[in-house]
């Protein structure tokens, strides 16, 4: 199926009035989860992942990818309106976005915002439809040495651009890949650290652990913090019409930020937030108005466009490999693998109502949310004030819930707590809990790769550099892994070295 075929296949399964209706759920979950500062778009798919047993594996997976553009763009509203990124995505946002507002441009950011989000979508998914069918074809020549290099640079070099301690990083992928051994051995077939319960054989559920990190956590966090009552920034539908020339500084940054947001999303890591701070860093050098600071339209436009690009981006290494470079496309492979999909190459050909019907649930998830939006701007904005103490409760109650109706277990539960708990103390002592789920996920797959490559290779470790496609990745990651290191120290040394 060529791509224009397969496009049009797609809008005929996304075009389906249920198809529509979960497209449609999930550009408004995610639209009031980025409005609301601390779930985000992870934690409310963790949270809503084991209602998707229930449905078609397709539509499970176009609710997700709603909720996460969505929260994308809600998240600039409360930044630009409140001076309160609803998501972290939209840090950056906050800082030319609410000046512009206290300017009285408040509208005019708001509407760049949204269409720059929807230029840079729409971009970033016809990347996708061009670049995921490719890279699968390229994937098929791939055997389990190269699977194995992937996941583990892909690790490597998340733990590089958490923006934390490395070592605190290794530290997390450490535990998630420790926990990944729980369970039958895939190989010999005997039980490792299932402490005599059944339930564990199978390994520790994802749904759990993400449920338990992000939804028990933040509850947690967040009854700690005091109540704070925000200023909102009115801002009326007539003033939502930039001026031509915001317009005419808006283009290119719009341009830029979905041309950096792409290619940053296909690398591991919390892509939305870098691509962002890039983004507000190509800007503010080449500003030529001396406004940023004091609200540059440039830098609302650029940084928004970044984060909606990188989305669509990070698609396609799950799409067209069936690895997850980022912890919420481990929760969305986490869909298909309940349905028994596996994602990867063979997933366009096998599953080309999925694949492609999800593409083009895309490109109308897009349109609907710059629909809904921006006349809605008031009545999104004004979500932010649900109070917490009535908010958390109905988190805490969709987790137990949640997580109980899928196998029935006390197991789950107790593990949902015991994670909840241990995600509220790693925060608390801010290690990034990212390395940890992308960990967990990669983990079982690392090994079953590990074993199958030394069979292949008759047990000599050698076999991961005899072959180039995998040699050739494994020196990407040693790079990124010793390079920054050997820069700095170099930069050390010129320092202290006298001037001549």
């Amino acid at each position: 199926m060529d791509l224009a075929s397969g496009l049009l296949h797609g809008f005929s399964v996304a075009l389906t009035p249920m198809n529509l209706l979960f497209g449609f759920m999930g550009a408004v979950i995610g639209t009031i989860v980025g409005i609301l500062p601390g779930l985000g778009p992870l934690g409310t798919m963790a949270l809503l992942l084991s209602l998707t047993y229930g449905f078609d594996p397709t539509a499970g997976m176009i609710l997700f990818a709603g909720i996460y553009f969505g929260a994308m763009y809600g998240g600039s509203t409360t930044s630009i309106l409140l001076n309160i990124p609803g998501e972290a995505a939209s840090v950056v946002t906050v800082i030319e976005g609410y000046q512009m507002a206290r300017r009285g441009r408040a509208g005019a950011a708001l509407a760049v915002a949204a269409v720059g989000s929807f230029v840079a979508g729409t971009i970033s998914l016809v990347g996708l439809s061009f670049l995921a069918p490719t890279l699968a074809g390229a994937a098929l020549r791939f055997g389990p040495a190269e699977y194995l290099a992937v996941a583990l640079v892909g690790l490597v070099i998340m733990s590089r651009l958490t923006g934390g301690s490395l070592m605190r990083s290794l530290m997390m992928i450490s535990i998630g890949l420790a926990l990944g051994t729980v369970g039958m051995e895939t190989v010999a077939g005997y039980m490792r650290y299932t402490f005599k319960q059944p339930l564990l054989a199978q390994g520790i559920d994802f749904l759990p652990v993400a449920m338990g990190l992000f939804g028990i956590s933040e509850v947690l966090i967040t009854a700690e913090e005091p109540v704070g009552k925000a200023q909102l920034q009115k801002v009326r539908f007539r003033e939502l019409w930039p001026t031509a020339v915001e317009w005419h500084r808006s283009f290119w940054p719009m341009l830029r930020g979905s041309v950096i947001g792409f290619f940053v999303g296909l690398i591991p890591g919390p892509s939305p937030v870098i691509s962002t701070m890039v983004s507000y860093s190509v800007e503010k050098r080449l500003d030529k108005h001396g406004e940023f600071g004091r609200g540059a339209i440039e830098g609302v436009a650029g940084p928004e466009a970044a984060n909606n690009a990188s989305v669509g981006a990070a698609y396609i290494p799950l799409m067209a490999l069936g690895i997850p470079f980022t912890p919420a496309m481990a929760v969305v492979m986490a869909v298909l693998l309940i349905h028994g999909i596996n994602p990867g190459p063979l997933l366009m050909t096998e599953k080309p109502d999925l694949f492609w019907g999800v593409i083009a649930s895309m490109y109308i998830g897009n349109f609907m949310l710059v629909v809904f939006n921006l006349p809605l701007v008031g009545v999104f904005a004004n979500i932010i004030r649900t109070p917490l103490w009535l908010l958390m409760p109905i988190v805490l109650l969709l987790c137990l819930v949640g997580v109980y109706s899928v196998n029935n277990s006390m197991l789950d539960l107790w593990l949902m707590v015991g994670f909840g708990l241990l995600g509220y103390l790693l925060r608390r002592l801010r290690y990034d809990l990212a390395p940890l789920v992308l960990a967990l996920v990669l983990g079982p797959m690392m090994e079953r790769s590990f074993r199958e490559a030394m069979m292949i290779g008759r047990g000599d470790l050698t076999v991961f550099v005899r072959r180039p496609i995998s040699a050739a990745i494994l020196a990407v990651g040693l790079a990124v892994l010793v390079l920054p290191t050997l820069i700095a120290r170099a930069r050390r040394l010129l320092r202290r070295a006298p001037a001549t």
